[in-house]
């Protein structure tokens, strides 16, 4: 775990004012990483429905120092640190003047309602964009803001389900299966990141702000990368292969003496190194599996070759005489092993924010993986309760909170 020092250097995007219109994760991801940067986010929370859905996301919460629970899920905290929350009724007819006044003030607007869903209150991209041409407005939603489907509702399993990827993910007798984590949101809300920045270049050069528009199911289908490409190649549908390779073999899970661990030979070289370091010295040699299209071809016969080798050898043992010779071997960790591992304190994985609210006076979270040698990452503030600093920002804004 890596405590966060002080420090006066300044993030790549200080002096940028975000507001912040987004719930859940695809948007708070991107607005978390803005923050990360150095961007000051204000988080916009609905006081009817006590803030981000997140928020009562459980089971598990950040506890105070009596034990009890507080608004901070641990779904929340994945993606609001360095925000600060004000609480504004979106639906008021004053809720709504209050924002086109701050938005004129900032210089992203975030959002990810429904397609059309602000244009009643005069929040819009094409409302706001009009009124202030060096306004940069990023929309994420479900499904983008034209098409056929631009008025579902977009969630990460049904981007999932729709993108394609759950129909390559599992095992080849299995069904269907998701990721683990909401992958099409967390890529959305990277793509969206990518597009903002570019965006802001376009505008610092020309003065010009623009409309930036974000979908979870285009993101999805973007990064089906190799799979989405062999099917456009070839007209054939891609096959579930549970942790196998479409392109290379072997890539996979294998099975050995006490577990599992996994095997990447990313080449012929490695292959015939692999075998050796095995003790199957000679089957690199066999014409069937001298060349990776040749392992491709003949996939099923060189699994009967490798399987019950490495069921024979314990995990230890092999990791060492792979790594010996250079062949890409590791173990299957869980979520306490990565996160406790040398590794991930070393790089910063694990990061403790000071949080007077909370039992301990710290949050333990995800750190940003994003290295700079000039403008660091800065964890400036915890994930906030609601709307913690509605008095002192609707102040900096010259606003009353009434």
């Amino acid at each position: 775990m890596t405590d966060q020092p002080e420090t006066a250097t300044k993030g790549a995007l200080d002096g940028l004012v975000v507001l912040d219109l987004t719930r859940i994760l695809a948007g708070p991801t991107c607005t978390q990483m803005l923050g990360d940067l150095g961007a000051e986010v204000i988080k916009i929370e609905n006081p009817i429905s006590k803030g981000d859905d997140t928020r009562g996301w459980g089971p598990n919460f950040a506890r105070d120092a009596a034990g009890n629970p507080t608004d901070l899920s641990a779904y929340f905290m994945a993606a609001n640190r360095n925000k600060r929350s004000v609480a504004v009724d979106i639906a008021s007819a004053d809720g709504q003047a209050l924002l086109r006044r701050m938005a004129a003030r900032a210089n992203l607007v975030v959002e990810n309602f429904k397609p059309g869903g602000l244009k009643k209150y005069g929040l819009d991209a094409e409302t706001l964009c009009a009124a202030h041409p060096g306004l940069v407005y990023c929309s994420i939603s479900g499904y983008g803001q034209t098409g056929p489907n631009s008025a579902l509702p977009g969630y990460d399993l049904m981007a999932q389900g729709y993108g394609g990827i759950m129909s390559l993910t599992g095992e080849p007798d299995g069904a269907p299966m998701k990721v683990g984590v909401g992958i099409a949101d967390v890529m959305c809300g990277m793509y969206a990141t990518i597009g903002i920045l570019a965006a802001l270049r376009h505008r610092d050069q020309t003065g010009e702000g623009q409309h930036v528009d974000l979908s979870l199911v285009d993101s999805q289908m973007a990064w089906l990368v190799n799979e989405g490409t062999n099917y456009l190649t070839s007209g054939n549908l891609p096959q579930r292969r549970g942790n196998a390779h479409s392109n290379i073999v072997p890539y996979d899970a294998f099975a050995c003496a006490d577990g599992h661990f996994l095997l990447a030979v990313g080449n012929d070289a490695q292959f015939a190194r692999f075998c050796d370091a095995v003790g199957l010295e000679g089957l690199a040699e066999d014409p069937r599996f001298t060349t990776n299209m040749g392992r491709i071809e003949n996939r099923a016969a060189l699994m009967e070759k490798l399987e019950p080798a490495l069921l024979a050898l314990p995990r230890a043992e092999i990791l060492t005489r792979l790594r010996a010779v250079k062949v890409p071997a590791g173990p299957i960790h869980n979520v306490a092993e990565a996160l406790r591992s040398d590794q991930a304190q070393a790089r910063g994985a694990v990061v403790s924010i000071p949080h007077d609210g909370v039992a301990g006076g710290a949050l333990e979270l995800l750190g940003n993986p994003l290295k700079f040698s000039r403008t660091p990452v800065r964890y400036r503030r915890p994930p906030p309760n609601f709307g913690q600093d509605t008095d002192a920002v609707l102040a900096e804004f010259g606003e009353s909170d009434d």
